[in-house]
């Protein structure tokens, strides 16, 4: 039997999502979650969970974190996204950190159905429409007034950066620099402002097309004692 896991803080949409779950898998047993705390409790207990459906947007969590606190916790599950946010640079940086798959809230049932089978064979997902965009090259233009702006910052910023592109919260890059946690949300407040973003999240997907590999390494500095 698939069981199925669907994390969402909206009641009405987790019944929707739970009613298509049924109508594309009638034998599956599906359970619900409003946050990730509760989610990680279900995949605790409820042994054998063969996917998660996962909002972005939950309480407690900023940006991609929900993602990546349940890739970390539970790096065996695959994670499909179901999200209201299609942007393809968000499905790009979603894919990149890991998820399986990612459908817009507004997919039909066959779309969603078709998503299910595609994860849950081992294959990522993402619809026709936004795989196509998802290829198509960025502007030139936005891409390098991106680049000028990350040169603007100083290399601590950039370090704080590309943690963050990595999907780690505050504290743990405080702990990886050897810093203080106000140190570092100083640090988060000026990328925000000198990139001309307004959140973590917009932070990461506006510099996804950057080379920080080239910029920086591989892996970001880590901090030694």
């Amino acid at each position: 039997m698939t069981k199925i896991l669907i994390v969402d803080d909206h009641p009405m949409f987790r019944e929707a999502l739970h009613g298509a779950v049924k109508s594309a898998l009638p034998d599956a047993a599906v359970f619900e979650a409003g946050n990730i705390e509760a989610a990680c409790e279900a995949l605790r207990e409820k042994s054998g969970i063969d996917i998660v459906l996962l909002d972005l947007s939950l309480p407690g969590t900023a940006g991609f974190e929900g993602l990546m606190l349940l890739r970390s916790s539970f790096p065996r599950i695959p994670i499909m996204i179901v999200s209201g946010l299609d942007d393809p640079r968000i499905v790009h940086e979603a894919i990149r950190l890991g998820a399986a798959g990612f459908v817009p809230k507004s997919v039909d049932k066959t779309t969603l159905a078709n998503g299910l089978s595609e994860v849950l064979s081992g294959s990522v997902f993402v619809p026709a429409e936004l795989a196509q965009a998802l290829t198509a090259p960025p502007s030139l233009s936005e891409t390098d007034a991106i680049a000028d702006r990350v040169a603007e910052l100083t290399p601590a910023q950039m370090r704080v950066l590309q943690f963050l592109r990595h999907g780690h919260l505050n504290k743990q890059i405080a702990h990886e620099l050897g810093v203080s946690e106000t140190t570092v949300k100083a640090h988060v407040s000026e990328i925000l402002r000198k990139l001309n973003v307004v959140s973590r999240t917009q932070a990461v997907i506006a510099t996804a097309q950057l080379d920080f590999e080239t910029i920086l390494g591989s892996e970001p500095t880590h901090h030694r004692t």
